[in-house]
């Protein structure tokens, strides 16, 4: 296989796995790691933290069953503000950032400006966060939602 270059990072071979197997087990011991990908630990513990300053590793996390917590409702928001400059984008962002109801959001092209996946317990708590919150945001235009019915995939972080 050949090797990519992410910026001014050269990944070779042996990176590419490193980050295959980490991306499945973030817990995963050094030296475990160094035998799944064929080094001995000292390399693996070197080019991990390689990847780490390259800002290719961001950091390691646990996976939540959020389900298992009750929190049994994803919903997908798609948000138009009423005017896209700095000040209303900041904004909206800064309201969004204190709501634990919104899991992630993303600044979109196309005909909206914000897609949202906000968890809750129930549709009833959806529609108390929605009402009683995210409506009331300074600058939201209009909000269209969409309940998913299952993931049918879910990845985490495309490696190479």
């Amino acid at each position: 296989m050949r090797g990519f270059v992410v910026e001014s990072v050269k990944l070779d071979d042996s990176d590419i796995r490193i980050l295959r197997r980490i991306a499945g087990d973030g817990r995963i011991s050094v030296q475990a790691l160094g035998d799944a990908v064929g080094l001995s630990p000292t390399p693996v513990a070197r080019r991990l933290k390689r990847l780490e300053e390259a800002g290719i590793i961001t950091g390691y996390a646990a996976l939540i069953d959020e389900a298992a917590l009750g929190f049994e409702t994803s919903v997908f928001v798609s948000v138009k503000l009423d005017k896209q400059i700095d000040d209303a984008l900041s904004t909206f962002e800064g309201a969004v950032a204190a709501f634990p109801e919104v899991v992630d959001c993303w600044l979109m092209t196309g005909n909206r400006d914000y897609l949202l996946r906000v968890v809750v317990r129930n549709m009833t708590d959806f529609e108390k966060f929605l009402v009683g919150r995210l409506t009331r945001v300074q600058g939201v235009a209009s909000i269209e939602s969409s309940i998913p019915l299952r993931r049918v995939k879910s990845a985490g972080a495309r490696t190479p």
